[in-house]
């Protein structure tokens, strides 16, 4: 079926009350715009750095949690709300995103499973396992629209993870992330293309807009990408939200093209989705 697709790339300050109402009132203008469905990027609460992520932390499901909830019963969309940071009760840290239906009910829950611990020769630096703990599940949702993944940002380059919610029957994935200035230029474009095209399914990423004053700088371009690989939509660095039609039967066509799936070797390999 065809839906539309809010895809928001705010400005993140170092304000968090802010950038919650700036979250809230673009879900709002999104919907007005025609969306069904709106995502915000990674780490949209507060500036990326591991300080910051101890000082924002929220406690699960508390304030802000009601509050994207809120936002989405009142805008009458999905919401895709990104991540924040959030603490367990026992004190753990997470990278966390949530769905929320149209109704502002919890459809979803994701907590980032692969940790950006990286050093890059000459480029960028960091560890978010200094902060945050790893999740431990995939995620797939249903709407009535059929189903669809979340993960974020660093989770994408792990094809497996991709292979897992296809299997589970997801035609759209979602990804909230904060690609870089050292890996956006290299790898931003293409990894989103390659696993639209491995999962033959559309591919979604949103990011924070571009801010040359801060201690880790979001390479922003948030995307839409096809089923076949094809760039839909690219945004450039700065502030922009807009609304991109998708028709998920495409995911049909191009595996009916392209039986990719059904000719998987699971005799000599597989990577099998099980219900927890």
């Amino acid at each position: 079926r065809g839906m539309k697709l809010g895809l928001v790339q705010m400005s993140v300050t170092d304000v968090p009350e802010h950038n919650l109402s700036e979250a809230v009132r673009l879900t709002r203008e999104m919907a007005q715009q025609g969306a069904d469905l709106v995502l915000l990027p990674e780490m949209f609460l507060c500036p990326y750095e591991n300080s910051w992520f101890r000082r924002c932390a929220q406690p699960e499901r508390g304030r802000i949690f009601q509050t994207l909830g809120e936002a989405a019963a009142g805008a009458g969309v999905y919401l895709a709300a990104g991540s924040f940071p959030e603490e367990d009760r026992e004190g753990r840290l997470y990278n966390t995103g949530y769905v929320f239906d149209r109704q502002g009910r919890e459809l979803a829950r994701h907590r980032k499973m692969h940790l950006f611990d990286i050093q890059v020769e000459g480029g960028q630096c960091f560890r978010e396992s200094d902060t945050f703990s790893p999740g431990d599940t995939y995620t797939v949702f249903d709407t009535e629209f059929g189903r669809m993944g979340l993960c974020i940002c660093f989770d994408i380059r792990f094809p497996e993870l991709f292979s897992l919610m296809v299997q589970a029957g997801a035609r759209l994935v979602l990804v909230p992330a904060a690609f870089n200035r050292t890996t956006g230029p290299a790898h931003w474009d293409l990894v989103f293309r390659q696993r639209a095209v491995d999962g033959q399914c559309f591919t979604a990423g949103a990011a924070p807009a571009r801010d040359p004053a801060a201690a880790y700088v979001s390479y922003g371009h948030s995307l839409v990408v096809s089923p076949w690989g094809e760039v839909i939509r690219r945004f450039g660095t700065g502030e922009q939200a807009e609304v991109v039609e998708l028709d998920l039967r495409q995911t049909d066509a191009v595996r009916k093209q392209l039986p990719l799936l059904s000719a998987r070797r699971t005799d000599l390999y597989e990577t099998r989705w099980k219900k927890d």
